[in-house]
């Protein structure tokens, strides 16, 4: 039986990853749960549910509310940032499945890889934050670094049985969003809850935001680039609308090799917590004579600057990713407060890295400190817009 600690449990990944657990009672164990604490009565049911030996809480207010709830004998409550490394360093688990939405997940999943647990990773955040340093540490621990998001999941798979040395690039698909063929001149105009309707994928506002902007997918190629040990110019990215072919890999010889699969996080999730192995799953098959057409083209970087913002971070490399990475949350947050418009998330992180000058990051320290410092300087600037508020 494999024992999983999963960071982010009450996400849209955390709580599939539950369900899958749930539906293989003999293979998988939940050990250790960690999460913001937004809800604190939701993570009080998967507690009774999974009866995990510890929780970590970032909010440590949403922890006393918890210990209030759950009565003795509880599970170890941890707290704050410290207490998420605790929960992946000293909680035994086979595999961590790091699903915290943003920076928060950069310590608790460097502390899993410091501790030598195999890590499903679906905050991607942490491989642009920290890319040569996570993927270093690996290494030398022989950590494996198995991908939860469709797409890198889909070139883990393409690549299996295959020498890195033969592969001429990655292709991501991306959906192209909800704003997919909204004219651009339309976009300054577009809502919170425009942005938030998706046309594929059922996820989390933050991550639903990035892909309105294509963010996600510019964040996707910075992940791949390290994910798979790959020049930058070797990662491509094509619009799918179909969302049924999940990502290819493109050989020295012309081969191309795709992952295809109904748009379903479960499929993922579960190959990387059965990895070697693959489990039958329910989700929906694929069925190409319904589907009909696969279409694909170019991204319209005009249109879409975050993903050029994103591949200048990784091109520049040294601070620019931290700081892309920083700003652009500060900048999501701030358009779901419906303080900034659409297209000022791009605005405001082209600010930051133009304003970040040049550096290195070489420690995880240095790396937490700058993404404070830049979180800072962009809050500040939006602060200082109207008050910081929008009509």
């Amino acid at each position: 039986m494999k024992r999983v600690t999963l960071l982010g449990a009450t996400g849209s990944i955390g709580l599939r990853t539950l369900d899958l657990v749930s539906s293989f009672p003999e293979e998988f164990q939940v050990t250790g749960l960690a999460a913001r604490g937004s809800n604190v009565e939701l993570i009080a049911d998967l507690c009774r549910k999974y009866s995990p030996l510890a929780v970590a809480l970032l909010d440590g207010g949403a922890l006393d509310r918890l210990a209030r709830i759950l009565p003795a004998p509880r599970p170890e409550l941890l707290r704050g940032s410290d207490g998420l490394v605790t929960l992946t360093r000293d909680v035994d688990a086979d595999v961590v499945v790091s699903a915290l939405v943003g920076g928060a997940g950069l310590l608790p999943t460097m502390a899993a890889v410091l501790a030598g647990r195999t890590v499903a990773l679906a905050n991607k955040e942490t491989l642009v934050m920290a890319g040569s340093l996570m993927t270093a540490a690996a290494r030398a621990r022989g950590v494996k670094l198995l991908p939860v998001d469709s797409e890198h999941s889909a070139v883990f798979q393409c690549l299996a049985g295959h020498s890195r040395a033969d592969v001429h690039r990655i292709i991501l698909t991306a959906s192209g969003g909800p704003f997919r063929e909204t004219p651009r001149a339309k976009l300054a105009a577009m809502t919170v809850e425009d942005a938030l309707k998706h046309p594929t994928w059922k996820m989390g506002a933050k991550i639903t935001i990035d892909s309105a902007t294509l963010m996600n997918k510019g964040l996707e190629i910075i992940e791949a680039r390290w994910l798979f040990d790959v020049a930058p110019d070797q990662v491509h990215v094509v619009v799918h609308p179909q969302s049924i072919v999940h990502s290819m890999v493109e050989y020295v010889d012309g081969s191309v090799i795709a992952q295809l699969g109904v748009a379903d996080m479960g499929v993922p999730i579960l190959y990387a917590l059965s990895y070697p192995e693959r489990r039958p799953t329910p989700a929906a098959r694929l069925d190409l004579t319904r589907v009909g057409q696969l279409t694909f083209y170019e991204p319209d970087t005009e249109k879409f600057p975050c993903l050029g913002l994103a591949r200048r971070a990784l091109e520049h490399g040294g601070v620019a990713p931290v700081v892309l990475n920083a700003a652009n949350e500060v900048a999501v947050a701030a358009f779901l407060e419906r303080r900034i418009g659409f297209t000022e998330i791009a605005q405001l992180i082209e600010w930051a890295l133009d304003d970040a000058g040049a550096g290195s990051v070489g420690s995880l320290e240095a790396c937490v400190v700058l993404d404070a410092e830049t979180r800072g300087r962009v809050q500040r600037r939006i602060d200082a817009r109207d008050g910081g508020r929008r009509a």
